[in-house]
């Protein structure tokens, strides 16, 4: 069978998949659910083929970006048959010498908090005018559909000028009470540091920084947030005493104290989740988990002690503020009878703690 990249977007779409690989010597790839499935019937592609995709979607300059770095971010707007639109977060590189991608499916549909079964008390965290809210977990775990859904909770709720700085650009908002200006690194502005610092001269409320990657990024957010801006950002990391310890280890010894300070007086919480599969994996769809840190005056002393260590145990004791720990939030889902006590072992942080809560919920497992 030839080789049509049109076609396999089509399939990614109507599969319900989250992305696609193409790479020499495979066929196409595609994964639904968290599961890997290859497309057989499409035969083995070659050097040719990936090419001609890279060329279809692929201005000539981000070409030449890509044969000069030997990599590309990027992003591109989908028209599917029957007028079905999409959007695809793409990621060109080499391996062997030879060209691969992988696109992600950005849903075309922006769900709400409530749709996507995330903590109410986000809704409260999108009424804040002031400080830094982090949304983390690993990679293809949903952060950027949490974070859309908060723009699309301030969008409806509030009349303020958002400003994203994303890497690639993934979902289009379109302005219902908010005006919303949505950059790209690498074509809107240079890297996310500079991006994020020049929107501070544009009279933001609202800012959404796709991912806080670097120094300078992270004392820019915090700066901004200290100045009357919500910020939102997501970070690489696991939960929130990572994501605490990795805010502060990447200034330099002598300044760590003044930051844990700094986020002590702006940190509004940490929401680490991730996507699990449900049914056989195979087009079940997955639910998402979180965990949920809330600023309070504990946590604000904590932080600024520096003792991340007992992060854990005010999110197991905060219920009252809206807290939960990744075991209290699997738990609540197989008393739900959502997952299994076996698929949740598989996903908590702390597999011991999790079967405490379980046989203290009344599960015997």
């Amino acid at each position: 069978m030839s080789f049509n990249l049109k076609d396999l977007l089509e399939d990614v779409i109507d599969r319900n998949a989250s992305d696609l690989h193409i790479s020499v010597g495979y066929p196409p790839v595609i994964r639904i659910d968290g599961k890997l499935i290859q497309l057989k019937e499409m035969g083995i592609l070659t050097e040719v083929d990936i090419e001609h995709a890279l060329q279809a979607v692929l201005t000539p300059a981000q070409l030449e970006k890509y044969k000069t770095t030997n990599e590309l971010e990027f992003s591109i707007a989908f028209s599917g048959i029957a007028g079905v639109e999409a959007r695809f977060r793409g990621n060109a590189y080499f391996s062997l010498g030879s060209k691969s991608a992988a696109l992600r499916l950005i849903p075309p549909i922006i769900r709400s908090i409530d749709e996507l079964n995330l903590p109410p008390v986000l809704k409260d965290v999108c009424k804040q005018h002031r400080g830094l809210f982090l949304v983390t977990g690993p990679t293809g775990h949903g952060k950027s559909t949490t974070m859309a859904a908060m723009l699309n909770e301030i969008n409806n709720t509030r009349d303020d000028h958002i400003i994203t700085i994303e890497d690639p650009v993934e979902f289009v908002h379109k302005p219902i009470k908010c005006l919303i200006n949505q950059r790209e690194v690498g074509t809107d502005t240079r890297n996310f540091a500079e991006g994020l610092l020049r929107a501070l001269r544009q009279d933001p409320d609202v800012l959404l920084i796709g991912e806080l990657r670097d120094l300078e990024t992270i004392s820019t957010a915090i700066t901004a947030a200290e100045t009357g801006h919500l910020v939102l950002a997501t970070l690489h990391t696991q939960d929130a005493v990572q994501s605490f310890d990795r805010l502060v280890d990447v200034f330099p010894p002598s300044q760590q104290e003044q930051i844990k300070v700094q986020l002590a007086a702006v940190l509004i919480g940490i929401s680490s989740q991730q996507l699990i599969p449900l049914g056989d994996g195979r087009g079940g769809g997955r639910i998402c988990a979180t965990e949920l840190l809330i600023s309070n005056p504990a946590v604000k002393n904590c932080i600024r002690e520096g003792k991340s260590s007992q992060l854990k145990t005010l999110i197991q004791t905060g219920l009252s503020a809206g807290m939960h720990t990744m075991e209290q939030c699997l738990a609540t889902l197989v008393r739900n009878n959502i997952l299994s006590p076996d698929t949740a072992l598989n996903y908590a942080y702390d597999p011991k703690e999790l079967r405490r809560v379980l046989r203290a919920r009344g599960n015997p497992y």
